[in-house]
């Protein structure tokens, strides 16, 4: 194996997996700057922010493996 296929397969490696716990994404209230996982959410309806009680927005597609900044 050279080298480039080395550190093509790093590459690969960490940006090819999302997480291992099942999460989509997160939901953020840019107000606020609050962030709750997806997977700490119950129920199929976007939370209300802790700070301010506005819906949360979610963030990042399903199945993406992009950051959800």
């Amino acid at each position: 194996m050279s080298i480039l296929q080395t550190v093509r397969d790093v590459l690969e490696a960490s940006s090819s997996e999302t997480t291992t716990d099942g999460s989509k994404g997160a939901y953020w209230c840019h107000d606020c700057s609050e962030r709750i996982r997806d997977v700490d959410v119950e129920g199929e309806e976007p939370p209300t922010c802790p700070s301010c009680g506005e819906e949360m927005d979610f963030e990042r597609s399903k199945g993406s493996a992009s950051c959800a900044c």
